[in-house]
């Protein structure tokens, strides 16, 4: 057999319920699939999946949104039959309106050619997209790697931005696309991000300025110092101190020791003359006494100017600002106080020695240089003591401008992705208008198809064959009838006329199945959805006695046949193929069985499924082998062999010790006594007789446990058949799952059945 044909729904991954974390995919379904699985393994989960769409791989182009899902499960019956009152109208076909039907295949052909060619142009777009994405991914992701330096380096810029949060490589390609490339100093960048994000942030107190630097070297008579400052007085007395040089020295041993000589001479101790202070008043002129007494008073003045000056600057603030290095301020403070000291020994030199000029030293350059430190230092505090002052807004700042930053970093980058980027969107553009185009198509043809089908569906004839259904299936006493007041609806009434409200759980999910199969065949509005069907059938003869059941069967391989005309339409047996794709699920092996049997060899457009369960995990698969005539080719395999191959199942699934002996027991009773013909005496001499010597431990010893477990097993075989019971029930809630399979394979082996064993444990391996 060639290959399988896929069709519209491609795979099913599946994690809801037990199949929770299973990593279970549904592979190669095909038009028709069938599944397998005993109650609660999973099959209602699958249903829903495909109802649903979670999960569903389609066919290229093709999306939930283009399928119609009928699924036949309990929530079905229970919308459709919950208070036994009614029953939506169903509407079909009218198969006599022969031109009707050929023009809705006319517009059915259309159809097919304009959603192929909005597949193709989807496809062509989805690749588009495909591109775009790549193209993205890695404009992100070279955004991301070359921008890392400046996001750690303004890590809290990026709060609330990291990849471990929110802020991807995605987040920030689209932020650099956002935002305005500027070139930034760092110094200052850093200057304003260590004072918006310091968790210490406040403000500090500025330097003390210097209103004027040339303040010393402005005051007045400083002058004087340059000059040579001489007495000029002519009289003997003053010529005689100017002949041995000793005016300044007469001058000042007057000034300070005269008060205290007593009318002596302070040097000699001899009496001065009476008149000596007037002769000593007379030899000095008033110009050199001027001239001496501004001296004194420029002392004065400079020292008071200096100390003004000096003491707000002589040290930096109390409360530094961390960022600022006082160490330059401090060398240069310590220079002005040294100038300061040494033009005041300057000016007491001059007034010790008027006439010998002296050179000022000026201090206002050292001050300008100072002033310039100072005006740096508060440049550099001022700005931290704005951004505190401002708060929030001097963060969004710093944001802003690290992201412009980085903006400008990037930006021949995000240049070049920006042009391939509008390459491809305007393919994307032109393929969307072609998608626009033939949608537009697709919509009036499926408008005219609406048109057509309100010219052949009537409900009256699926009245009929409802009733006539249930007339042959031997369900008297109830039948279809219309609504009073409620246009195309329907209630199920017995013979009297009263709402049949006590029917059976079997009889209803009857109906409810027959209304099913008419919904699909038809639809139940005049302008319902033309979209393609897809079917899905879950366990349909629930609680239905056997004749139900074999009509349901009936209908169901119509409905099969209907699907398979997708896939062959050579010698149909059905008409029509509006069943695009069919899944069904069940866990009655007498309906698995009466659907199944034509289609094993169908390998092409038929797939079949096992669904188990342990451990409350569930899991499914594909069942199919190699074909043993034809080994380059597979051919499908039912699961569902025969009852006794469904109790292989349950044993190898079954982990409980007494519900694990009451399965032996049927399996034993079924293969040695049934099919090979022992009876219960000699099987127990073969094996508890003959084949004693197997139960032996590790070393070699009896095991008697082993013994005794078989012993038990085999008690439970009919013992009718064997004539006694001693009484022995080993087994217990207690006794190790593992240890009685390895038992019940012991048995197989003694009787020289371990092939037979293996073959069947393998099945459901």
């Amino acid at each position: 057999m060639g290959e399988k044909i896929p069709t519209h729904i491609r795979g099913i991954a599946l994690n809801d319920a037990t199949f929770e974390n299973t990593k279970q995919f549904v592979e190669e379904p095909t038009f028709i699939n069938f599944f397998f699985g005993n109650n609660g393994s999973g099959k209602s989960t699958i249903a829903r999946a495909i109802k649903s769409g979670a999960g569903i791989t389609y066919a290229p182009g093709k999306s939930a949104a283009d399928y119609r899902v009928y699924l036949y499960d309990e929530d079905f019956i229970d919308k459709n039959f919950h208070s036994y009152q009614g029953m939506a109208g169903v509407y079909t076909l009218n198969a006599e309106n022969v031109e009707a039907q050929k023009q809705i295949e006319d517009q059915q052909a259309k159809l097919t050619a304009a959603r192929k060619s909005r597949d193709t142009a989807t496809e062509e777009k989805n690749k588009s997209e495909t591109a775009r994405g790549s193209l993205q991914k890695s404009f992100q992701q070279e955004c991301w790697d070359n921008a890392k330096k400046l996001r750690l380096e303004f890590d809290k810029t990026q709060d609330g931005k990291r990849r471990t949060k929110q802020f991807t490589d995605a987040v920030l390609a689209a932020k650099m696309l956002q935002s305005e490339p500027t070139e930034s100093e760092l110094k200052d960048l850093r200057q304003l991000y260590e004072s918006a994000y310091s968790t210490n942030a406040r403000q500090y107190p500025l330097f003390a300025t210097i209103e004027d630097t040339a303040v010393l070297d402005t005051i007045e008579d400083l002058n004087l110092l340059a000059l040579a400052i001489v007495n000029i007085a002519d009289t003997p007395y003053a010529e005689f101190i100017k002949q041995i040089d000793a005016t300044q020295w007469v001058r000042e041993g007057h000034t300070k020791y005269a008060s205290a000589a007593d009318g002596k001479c302070p040097y000699c101790r001899q009496a001065l003359p009476l008149d000596f202070e007037k002769t000593l008043s007379d030899s000095f002129d008033d110009k050199y006494e001027e001239s001496l007494r501004k001296l004194r008073d420029l002392l004065v003045d400079y020292k008071r100017v200096a100390n003004e000056l000096f003491i707000p600057i002589q040290n930096p603030p109390a409360d530094l600002y961390p960022q600022i290095d006082s160490k330059s301020y401090t060398k240069k403070i310590e220079a002005i106080r040294t100038k300061i000291a040494l033009n005041i020994e300057l000016i007491n030199k001059k007034i010790s020695d008027p006439g010998t000029p002296i050179e000022y030293e000026p201090v206002a350059p050292l001050l300008d240089d100072l002033m310039d430190t100072i005006s740096a230092h508060n440049k550099i505090i001022q700005a931290n003591n704005d951004i505190v002052a401002a708060g929030p807004k001097k963060k969004q700042e710093c944001v802003n401008q690290v992201f412009s930053l980085i903006r400008y970093q990037l930006d021949s980058t995000i240049q070049a992705y920006k042009k391939s980027d509008a390459e491809i969107a305007k393919d994307i553009s032109e393929k969307t208008a072609s998608i626009t185009k033939y949608t537009g198509e697709i919509n009036a043809i499926q408008t005219e198809i609406r048109r057509l089908s309100a010219t052949t569906v009537e409900t009256e004839s699926a009245k009929n064959h409802i009733n006539h259904m249930l007339r042959d299936s031997g369900m008297q006493g109830f039948h279809l009838e219309p609504h009073e007041t409620t246009p195309n609806v329907y209630k199920v009434v017995r013979d009297d006329g009263s709402v049949a409200e006590n029917l059976s759980e079997g009889e209803k999910n009857f109906i409810a199945f027959l209304y099913f199969y008419y919904l699909v065949q038809g639809s139940t509005s005049p302008d319902a959805d033309p979209r393609e069907k897809i079917v899905v059938i879950d366990d349909p003869v629930s609680s239905m006695d056997s004749n139900s059941l074999f009509i349901v069967s009936t209908l169901v391989r119509n409905m099969i046949e209907v699907c398979r005309n997708n896939a062959d339409n050579r010698e149909p047996v059905a008409e029509g193929n509006y069943i695009k794709q069919l899944f069904i699920l069940t866990h009655n092996a007498f309906f698995h069985r009466e659907v199944t049997y034509n289609y094993v060899r169908k390998y092409e457009y038929v797939s079949f499924y096992l669904i188990r369960k342990r451990n409350n995990c569930s899991s499914v698969k594909l069942f199919r082998e190699v074909d043993p005539k034809c080994p380059t080719q597979m051919r499908n395999v039912n699961p569902v062999k025969s009852s006794y191959a469904a109790l292989w199942e349950e044993y190898h699934e079954c982990q409980k010790p007494i519900t694990l002996m009451n399965v032996t027991r049927k399996i034993l009773e079924y293969y040695f006594l049934q099919l090979c013909g022992y009876d219960g005496a000699e099987l127990r001499k073969a094996i508890l007789v003959d084949g004693r010597p197997s139960f032996v431990d590790e070393f070699g010893n009896e095991d008697k446990d082993q013994f005794d477990l078989a012993q038990s097993m085999l008690a439970y075989i009919s013992p009718e058949r064997i004539g006694f019971n001693d009484g022995l029930h080993y087994v217990e809630e207690s006794a190790d799952p593992d240890v009685c399979k390895a038992i019940f394979k012991k048995i197989f082996e003694i009787m020289n059945q371990g092939q037979h064993y293996k073959m069947m444990y393998a099945v459901y391996d």
